[in-house]
């Protein structure tokens, strides 16, 4: 009797197999979905963080045009020169010492991992990869990467 209860407690060698097999499919099941959630996540975040931009962008060259500003180089065209200047404030007109910022911190680009943006300036070719100098007009990621819909990451 006793034997017959310890061959009750364990597994066969079919019953782990068994098992193993479908945790083997779960598991390979899974591994897409979550490669699909990174990457929906990473999109989502990238449109996040270009609206937080362009917004800041919009925001300066507002100010600018209605000259709560100090008065902007020539070739800028009322744009910022560099997006540190978002960050970092601009000197308000009339004011010795007031800054008006922007943003609190330029966004950290999700697919490349750093806070470096390709920028477009008033003057570039809107297809282009580099930056004229003059002012940055947008912004977009410098990943090289493909949506599910086969444009560019950087066309966004």
């Amino acid at each position: 009797m006793r034997l017959a209860r310890k061959r009750r407690l364990g597994l066969t060698l079919i019953e782990l197999i068994v098992a193993f097999t479908i945790m083997t499919l779960l598991a390979t099941m899974a591994v897409p979905l979550t490669r699909y959630k990174v990457r929906r996540d990473k999109e989502r975040e990238l449109r996040r963080c270009l609206l937080e931009i362009h917004n800041a962008i919009d925001k300066y060259k507002d100010a600018c045009d209605y000259q709560q500003l100090a008065p902007p180089k020539m070739d800028t065209d009322c744009y910022p020169e560099t997006l540190d200047m978002l960050v970092e404030g601009v000197k308000a007109s009339g004011s010795v010492d007031k800054k008006i910022k922007f943003l609190r911190r330029v966004p950290r680009d999700p697919f490349t991992g750093g806070r470096e943006w390709g920028m477009r300036s008033t003057k570039d070719d809107p297809t282009s990869t580099s930056w004229g100098g003059q002012n940055v007009f947008s912004v977009y990621t410098k990943t090289y990467e493909r949506a599910p819909d086969g444009t560019l990451y950087s066309e966004w």
